[in-house]
């Protein structure tokens, strides 16, 4: 194994993830993603999500939505989205629409998204905006489409909103797996998720332990990876 690999999970890793966090829970992250091509470079894919919690007694979100993908360069794709966001069990929060921009790269081993996503919340007005810059590093492991991975996201939320958004980089996340090729069209990311929400505004913070399963299905779409949401 290339030693590049585990230098790069140790400066992803260390000074990000938190020693000691206030509270924990465990949760699973399901996500399936469908590719459809529209022409060459342009695509559709329709995403549904689900994330399970101990803490919050089950299903606590839900998410269903779509994006139209647009490769303008060799590994660059742009691309804009919907997506309705349900909260459920103890998530007491309110429902929410989304809409966003990306912009997505590959590079080699390195992978990367920039997007900013608009929030509308169904209790009360004002667009919340959070700014999510994420890196991946893919090691491949010699079979096509078969790789390990390590990638952080941050959240960065620049303005606050009446219904309870708050300015501030209010949490990470951060991933160590594989991905898998299931078929000739069907890809696996499996892995362990740490998400650390930072304590604001009195708060106490959590860091959430979780298994993720994202399954891709790609219908004849050509293009960049399909990121971990």
């Amino acid at each position: 194994m290339s030693r590049s690999f585990p230098c790069a999970v140790l400066l992803l890793l260390a000074g990000v993830v938190p020693a000691h966090a206030q509270q924990e829970d465990r949760q699973a992250w399901e996500q399936l993603n469908v590719i459809v091509p529209l022409t060459k470079r342009v695509r559709v894919t329709l995403e549904q999500i689900a994330r399970t919690s101990d803490r919050q007694g089950g299903i606590y979100t839900t998410e269903y939505g779509g994006l139209l993908g647009w490769q303008v360069a060799r590994g660059v794709e742009f691309g804009i989205g919907y997506r309705r966001v349900g909260f459920h069990s103890e998530n007491r929060a309110a429902d929410e629409d989304r809409l966003r921009q990306q912009i997505v790269f590959n590079r080699g081993r390195l992978a990367g998204r920039f997007r900013i996503d608009e929030r509308f919340s169904t209790v009360g007005s004002g667009i919340g905006v959070r700014i999510r810059p994420l890196l991946r590093y893919n090691l491949p492991l010699g079979r096509p489409r078969l790789a390990l991975f390590a990638s952080h996201e941050s959240f960065l939320l620049p303005n606050s909103t009446r219904w309870g958004q708050r300015a501030g980089y209010e949490r990470m996340r951060n991933i160590l797996g594989v991905a898998l090729p299931l078929g000739k069209a069907l890809n696996a990311d499996i892995g362990y998720l740490n998400q650390y929400r930072f304590g604001r505004a009195g708060a106490r913070p959590q860091m959430d332990h979780a298994l993720s399963v994202q399954l891709t299905l790609n219908l004849g779409a050509l293009g960049v990876a399909v990121l971990h949401d």
